[in-house]
């Protein structure tokens, strides 16, 4: 049979709440606070505050090719196992990510909510993982905090039922109608294709991250897209880059 290989369209996109009702709001985004360091600096201390949690950074680029703007991405073991349980696309929660913003200097600081994007990808079987889930999530925060600990809440808001069915806006697919890209007549050979063409940067596109679980015969490609008139360039200033 053959292995069917989608891509994560990785748009960049940056950052809690833990005591959950249907109706409970949650905010996208939370600010971690605002360093007077360079960006290199940052992007350190951010990378060590993961690690002594135990996560790890699978990727990180400047969407758009904009040195104002930095992107992280991370993940841990646990929480892979996790998402692997919901079958089919749930190891797409996998990937968290932290943003940078450099605005005269000071570098703004924000993260996607764990539980926002967890609600999102992994609809009603997050609240059969709920506790794993949110340990993830404290942790991540907890990590942060020898950051910042502003962790206000902004991006825009969704209650938790809305989140389990989350639609961007009219006439964007939801997360149940994934675009099938192509077949491959193995996991491997979709994996070593998907490779090649973002090493080539077709398409205008550039590696970001990628998880490649192979006994379990799931991979996520987090992608950019580089193009001038089409890509992150073009459509960050207009969904907001702080996002």
């Amino acid at each position: 049979m053959k292995k069917l290989i989608r891509s994560l369209l990785f748009i960049s996109i940056l950052v809690f709440s833990l005591n959950v009702s249907a109706d409970e709001e949650l905010w996208a985004y939370y600010k971690v606070g605002t360093l007077e360091v360079s960006m290199n600096e940052s992007i350190t201390l951010v990378k060590e505050a993961l690690s002594s949690k135990g996560f790890e950074v699978v990727g990180e680029y400047y969407p758009g090719n904009n040195d104002s703007l930095y992107v992280v991405a991370y993940t841990r073991n646990d929480l892979q196992k996790t998402t692997l349980k919901v079958k089919d696309r749930g190891a797409m929660a996998s990937v968290l990510k932290i943003g940078f913003v450099n605005k005269e200097g000071k570098i703004n600081v924000s993260m996607l909510n764990p539980m926002y994007l967890f609600y999102a990808y992994l609809m009603d079987d997050s609240d059969t993982y709920l506790n794993e889930l949110k340990a993830v999530t404290t942790d991540a925060k907890e990590a942060l905090s020898n950051v910042g600990n502003d962790f206000t809440g902004f991006g825009g808001s969704e209650e938790i039922k809305d989140l389990k069915h989350y639609h961007y806006m009219m006439m964007m697919p939801y997360f149940t109608d994934p675009v099938e890209l192509n077949e491959f007549d193995s996991f491997e050979q979709g994996v070593s294709t998907i490779r090649k063409n973002l090493d080539a940067k077709k398409g205008n596109t550039v590696k970001v991250y990628e998880v490649v679980l192979e006994n379990e015969k799931v991979a996520i490609f987090g992608v950019g897209l580089l193009d001038p008139e089409e890509g992150e360039a073009h459509f960050l200033p207009i969904i907001g880059e702080d996002n």
